[in-house]
């Protein structure tokens, strides 16, 4: 691989990484024009093992807007990022292919004129299978599939580790 190629390579990298970024700032702050943004014009999204749907990127991006009203506070971290160039019929890299884990710990909305929360209630993880697609106007998202594999609720007064193990976990050492 030439220098040149290889600097290619990275741009394509870096600009898919900030694609995957924008797409969890995009969820997160639930700007769903920015969203919308992030597809194709073709690009669609699967939900349905978190208990979502699937269909386009305008469908999806209106059911979003309508189902994470309930959650105050999301915040996604978007890990172990493994990306692949794609090799179809005569394509130059102009594909990809990104998997990674998350974890989504969010804050199911209280009542309009409760003291504001801010711990999460609500955490989730997973693994996203992202495909991209480079168009003229950069990188974008042909299609995202969710894999949710586990959840936690967590019942007010109830703390973290009673969510997760059902009781209360000894601590680390002992006080005094």
């Amino acid at each position: 691989m030439t220098q040149r190629v290889e600097l290619a390579a990275l741009i394509d990298r870096l600009a898919i990484d900030t694609l995957i970024t924008d797409y969890a700032g995009s969820v997160d702050d639930g700007d769903w024009d920015a969203y919308r943004q992030l597809f194709t014009p073709e690009g669609r999204a699967d939900y349905r093992s978190a208990g979502g749907i699937e269909g386009s990127a305008t469908e999806v991006s209106a059911w979003l807007a309508e189902t994470m009203r309930m959650f105050a506070m999301r915040q996604h971290f978007i890990v172990n990022r493994r990306l692949r160039f794609g090799v179809r019929e005569q394509d130059v890299g102009d594909t990809a292919r990104v998997r990674a884990d998350y974890l989504n710990p969010m804050r199911f909305a209280g009542e309009p004129d409760a003291e504001p929360a801010t711990a999460p209630d609500f955490t989730c993880g997973g693994r996203y299978e992202f495909t991209a697609l480079r168009t003229h106007g950069g990188w974008r998202l042909r299609q995202v599939v969710v894999r949710e594999k586990w959840r936690s609720t967590q019942a007010a007064g109830q703390t973290w580790d009673q969510a997760v193990v059902g009781q209360r976990t000894p601590p680390l050492t002992e006080p005094g």
